[in-house]
């Protein structure tokens, strides 16, 4: 590495265990509190033309999921920055669809971003096209022109979701418009340069090697023999072998014929550096996979190769969800879209905006978690909380680049708390109680009187504040968790003995008191055991009084959620 190279994890170290950097910005001394300024200053440091380009990529191998937004989200954030500053700035993200299809995924996704196994599309049209590239296989769903471009879709879909403006970019649009040409000429006439740095970094680079992969004319497959160079020329002749793909072999159909720089690909190690050339790359994010195997080659062929600049590097920690790494394999996976369907984008942006350099867990179990952590950042933002020093600097940073009301770099003093403009919340898990009340009427009027709605609040601040509702519902639903059930709106016919009897009134003058959940479940027992009824059977009555079912959620967290008057009345049996 060059004295004037960039660590990958240079932009992403930061000390301790904050989510974000602490340093001086130089703007009026005023601490900074976002770790996407760090990396705006680096990148302006360098003088760059403009636009600037920020880029992120994919190789459409897999179903598209969040753990893959990281290359957008970290880009955005520094787009952003820049973009306050003042720059022109274009995030570009490539599609790597001029890559073989090496195995077949058992696991694929349609367009509304539901998963499917291979058995429910045509799968022979990804079976016979193994070695092909992405964007020359059927699509197996028959909506798109190809593979390639049914995976591009998603990952627009996902940015699009998120309001994130990017270019998508296909590397074989790129190969067969000719702009790859120039760079892929140049590596061919120099390819004895291009082997001693590929050596460093690969096996199996030999005299012999050549760093250009054709596509036979015959079978349509990469293969990887090329028999002569003529770069001069702007063509390759190469021999159609047989590709190792993982444990199993691709085989090639012997043809033996001549193609152009146009009919091939380069090498990913010296692909992703010509990438940076061709799009003229400023700033690009990328995970410690890469940080520790594909960046330092790519580093050293920008370099010494290309004699290039290679782009300001950051890496950035995977995550998990729900405690488990992502599988497209196994179906542990979700997209964009279905995280939308439970939570506001503002929300998943916030996670986003999280230090890249810490490993996390996406909590779709514990969504009420990240959404309640949302909720408090943005009450500090607008001083509703108190907040540390730190969470205050921050939530004044960071929070204008998460939603659509306030603009980046404004205050929390300039904005009109009080304005239509600022969302209601409603707490995240008091929203999915309220999704158990079929009736908008009923929702409405237990928010009121919880407090969580104005007085007489207007149908648009109502069909804001209930978008959550409805999300939170899709959660309890997706969970399959204790708030996955309805709340009778009427008086179901019951009949119960007189202990139970007395015991529900019992516990109704307990709630009419005032009194939280917790203390609320510790009284059913109590209640039960005062009245000799078993334990099991009391909470059944409960259950069937609000649910017309013998189970139900933890019943005095639960009760206490609601809206005392309405938990009264049902215990005391009064329609």
């Amino acid at each position: 590495m060059s004295d004037d190279a960039i660590s990958p994890y240079t932009l992403s170290d930061d000390a301790g265990d904050a989510d974000d950097v602490d340093a001086e910005d130089g703007r009026g001394g005023r601490r900074r509190a976002f770790w996407a300024d760090r990396v705006a200053d680096v990148v302006e440091a360098r003088n760059p033309s403009e636009p600037i380009v920020i880029k992120g990529g994919i190789s459409p191998s897999g179903v598209p999921h969040l753990g893959n937004m990281n290359e957008v989200m970290r880009g955005y954030f520094v787009a952003e920055v820049l973009r306050e500053r003042g720059h022109e700035v274009r995030q570009v993200f490539t599609s790597d669809d001029r890559d073989p299809l090496r195995k077949l995924p058992r696991k694929l996704a349609d367009l509304e971003g539901d998963l499917v196994d291979l058995g429910d599309v045509d799968a022979g049209a990804l079976g016979r096209n193994l070695g092909h590239p992405y964007t020359a296989i059927p699509d197996p769903f028959g909506c798109c022109d190809s593979y390639g471009a049914h995976f591009s879709n998603l990952i627009q879909s996902g940015a699009d979701a998120l309001g994130v403006p990017i270019d998508l970019v296909s590397n074989t649009e790129l190969y067969e418009s000719g702009e790859f040409e120039d760079v892929t000429r140049y590596v061919l006439e120099h390819v004895d340069e291009a082997r001693d740095v590929l050596r460093e970094y690969q096996d199996k680079v030999d005299d012999d090697y050549v760093p250009f992969n054709p596509i036979c004319a015959e079978c349509g497959k990469v293969t990887e023999t090329v028999t002569a160079i003529r770069a001069s020329e702007g063509e390759v002749d190469y021999e159609c072998t047989d590709m190792e793909a993982g444990d199993q072999v691709i085989s090639g159909c012997g043809h033996e014929g001549t193609a152009s720089l146009r009919q091939g690909k380069l090498p990913w190690r010296l692909e992703w550096p010509a990438q940076w050339q061709v799009l003229g790359v400023d700033f690009e994010p990328f995970g410690k996979d890469h940080a520790e195997g594909s960046w330092p080659s790519g580093e050293d062929v920008a370099r010494n190769l290309l004699g290039n600049e290679p782009p300001v590097p950051m890496v950035y920690e995977w995550f998990t969800l729900d405690g488990e790494p992502f599988s497209s394999s196994e179906g542990h996976v979700v997209l964009v879209d279905d995280v939308l369907d439970l939570l506001e984008p503002e929300v998943l942006r916030f996670f986003f905006a999280k230090n890249p350099k810490k490993a996390r867990d996406f909590p779709l179990s514990r969504l009420d978690q990240l959404v309640d952590e949302f909720d408090r950042f943005e009450r500090i933002y607008y001083g509703d909380v108190e907040g540390t020093e730190e969470e205050r600097e921050r939530a004044e940073r960071v929070y204008p680049f998460l939603v659509d009301h306030v603009e980046p770099g404004t205050r929390p003093e300039d904005v009109d708390s009080d304005g239509e403009e600022r969302p209601v919340r409603i707490p995240y898990t008091f929203a999915a109680v309220l999704g158990m009340f079929p009736d908008h009427d009923v929702r409405v009027e237990h928010a009121v009187k919880q407090g969580h709605l104005p007085e007489d609040p207007s149908d648009a601040v109502v069909d804001r504040a209930f978008e959550r509702v409805e999300r939170a519902r899709n959660w309890a639903g997706r969970m399959d968790n204790e708030y996955n059930y309805t709340v009778l709106e009427d008086l179901p016919e019951v009949a119960f003995d007189a202990e139970t009897e007395a015991a529900l009134d019992e516990l109704a003058a307990f709630v009419e008191a005032g009194h939280d959940g917790e203390a609320i479940q510790g009284e059913i027992y109590e209640t039960a055991k005062d009245n000799g009824i078993p334990i099991g059977e009391f909470f059944a009555a409960g259950y069937e009084l609000f649910f017309g079912e013998d189970e139900g959620p933890q019943l005095g967290q639960f009760l206490g959620k609601l809206e005392t008057e309405f938990v009264v009345q049902r215990l005391r049996r009064e329609a």
